[in-house]
């Protein structure tokens, strides 16, 4: 079956028809344990969320409360629901998520990193989406230490000069 290479172009075609055979590509396998749930882990400031995305009707619990309950600010429930608007998944999914570290800002920033890398696990083809929003990048900024010699981070004391 296997040809014989004699000459140049036999040569070419083969290596041609290799080529071709390795541009197939594989879609990436959804990672879902048990009980059909994915697992991410976000972090924002000094928080960290340990996501579950499974199947439901959008309910969101942030340590064993409700989110209307932990979160009362309305911006904040907007940033954990935004991985699901951008990818039109409102209310398809059920998030079970603990969290620790830092304020509730960080923390809602936390959740929503792990919410997006949770999606991506269940559903591989909605990476694209959430990369392009930004959603699966970890925000590495954080508060900058304080100095000796200063009042803050780069605030200096009052100056008088008599």
């Amino acid at each position: 079956m296997a040809k014989k290479i004699e000459s140049l172009k036999d040569l070419k075609a083969a290596t041609k028809e290799k080529e071709v055979a390795t541009e197939v590509k594989v879609a990436p396998k959804a990672k879902k344990d048990k009980q059909g749930r994915a697992y991410a882990t976000g972090r924002r400031k000094d928080a960290v969320a340990r996501v579950w995305v499974m199947p439901g009707h959008g309910k969101v619990t942030i340590n064993e409360k409700s989110m209307d309950e932990y979160f009362s600010r309305p911006v904040l429930k907007m940033i954990i629901n935004q991985p699901f608007e951008v990818t039109n998944r409102v209310n398809e999914f059920d998030v079970v998520c603990t969290v620790k570290g830092g304020g509730l800002s960080g923390q809602a920033g936390a959740i929503k990193h792990g919410i997006s890398r949770a999606l991506n696990e269940y559903e591989p083809e909605l990476r694209s989406a959430l990369k392009q929003a930004g959603f699966l990048t970890r925000d590495d900024r954080t508060v900058e230490r304080k100095k000796y010699g200063k009042a803050k981070a780069r605030r200096s004391y009052q100056f008088s000069k008599r």
